[in-house]
C-alpha cells in the first residue's frame, strides 16, 4: 500500500510518498518541497497574502498530479501554525480541497510535535534514550521528549511534547529586521526565545539523544559540514555538538541573506529566515547541554506516513 503526506508549514509545502518495507521501516518512493512562504505576513496582520495563496495552490496541483500517478491508497494533508493563526484559513482549505479532492487539516502544536517524534525516531535507527526531537519551524517549534525502540526491552513511547510560539520566519518578522541583524535585535531575540523555553515546562537535561527535524536544522548540518551543495544523504544522521552550532548561528546572525544565499547549500528563501531559525536551535542546545544534536531528513513527514500505513488516519503511533 503506497500513502501520501502533505505537511504545509509556515515556509514550505511538502510532499512524502512511501510504503513499509519487510522490517516495518518507511520506504520513501518520493519526497518534495516547495517554498510557497504561505505564513509570510500572517504574525503582522492574521491573514493569508493573495500572493502566498496563489503559490501554494500551483504546489497543490503538482502534488495532486504526484499523488495520482503514484496511485497512493491513502492521502493526509496537515496544516500548522501559520494556518492556525490565520483567520482565512478556510478560502484557504477551499483551494486545497478543489485541487486535490482532500480534506486538509490543522493540527494542534502537540500533535505536531508527536508526529515529528514518530518520523525521526524512525529515521534514525539506533537512538539513545531517552530522546529529544526538536521541530524548529517557520511559525513555532516544537519540542518532545520520549523513548524510541533501539533495543528488545524498549518501545517507542512519547513523555511529552510542548509546542512554542516561535518559529523562523515569526522571529524573523517580529524582531530580527536587520540584514544582518544588530546586536540589540539579537539580544532582543533571545529573550523572547528563553522565555518561550522557560514556560514551556519541559524538562531538557539527561538526554540521550539530540534529534533535530525540518530545515533550520538541516541547513545549519549543512554548513557546519561545508557542503557547497545541499546533500541529504551527508546532511542525515550527522552530528553537531553544542560548539559547532553556537557557531554556525553566530555567522548566521552576522551575514546578510545574499552572503548566505552564496554560500551554497541553503535555497534563497530558507536564507531570508535561517538566521532566526539558527538563533532559536542554539537557545534549545543551550539547555539540553552536552548531548550532540543529530540532523534527521525524516520529520512529521513520516510520522504522518507511518500513523497512515499503521491505522489509515494518519494518527497512530509510530510502528517502530
Amino acid at each position: 500500500m503506497r500513502v501520501a503526506a502533505i505537511d504545509c508549514g509556515t515556509n514550505t509545502l511538502r510532499l512524502f510518498v512511501g510504503t513499509l518495507d519487510a522490517d516495518g521501516f518507511l520506504r520513501e518512493l518520493d519526497r518534495r518541497l516547495t517554498f510557497v512562504g504561505l505564513g509570510e505576513g500572517v504574525d503582522a496582520t492574521g491573514r493569508f497574502a493573495p500572493d502566498a495563496l496563489r503559490r501554494a495552490f500551483r504546489a497543490c496541483e503538482q502534488y495532486a498530479e504526484i499523488i495520482a500517478d503514484l496511485d497512493c491508497s491513502r492521502t493526509r494533508f496537515v496544516a500548522t501554525s501559520a494556518t492556525r493563526d490565520a483567520v482565512n484559513r478556510e478560502e484557504f482549505f477551499a483551494g486545497v480541497r478543489a485541487r486535490m479532492g482532500i480534506e486538509p487539516e490543522v493540527i494542534s502544536g502537540v500533535e505536531e510535535s508527536e508526529l515529528s517524534f514518530a518520523g525521526a525516531v524512525n529515521g534514525i535507527r539506533c537512538p539513545r534514550n531517552p530522546v529529544l526531537v526538536m521541530d524548529s519551524g517557520g511559525g513555532s517549534t516544537e519540542l518532545v521528549r520520549g523513548t524510541a525502540a533501539c533495543c528488545q526491552d524498549s518501545v517507542t513511547a512519547v513523555e511529552r511534547g510542548v509546542s512554542i510560539d516561535v518559529g523562523s520566519r515569526r522571529l524573523r518578522e517580529r524582531i530580527l529586521h536587520g540584514d544582518p541583524p544588530t546586536a540589540g535585535e539579537v539580544g532582543e531575540a533571545r529573550e523572547l526565545v528563553r522565555h518561550q523555553l522557560d514556560g514551556a515546562g519541559l524538562d531538557l537535561g539527561g538526554i540521550g539523544s539530540f534529534i533535530g527535524v525540518a530545515g533550520t536544522v538541516t541547513s545549519m548540518t549543512a554548513l557546519a559540514l561545508r557542503l557547497r551543495r545541499y546533500d541529504r544523504a551527508r546532511v542525515h544522521g550527522a552530528a553537531m555538538g553544542a560548539a559547532a552550532v553556537h557557531r554556525v548561528a553566530e555567522r548566521l546572525l552576522t551575514s546578510t541573506v545574499a552572503d548566505i544565499t552564496c554560500w551554497g547549500p541553503v535555497q534563497p528563501q530558507r536564507a531570508e529566515v535561517l538566521c532566526a531559525g539558527a538563533l532559536i536551535v542554539d537557545e534549545v542546545v543551550r539547555r539540553v547541554g552536552t548531548a550532540e544534536l543529530i540532523a534527521s531528513e525524516a520529520d512529521i513527514l513520516d510520522g504522518v506516513a507511518l500513523g497512515l500505513l499503521s491505522d489509515g488516519d494518519g494518527r497512530g503511533p509510530a510502528v517502530r
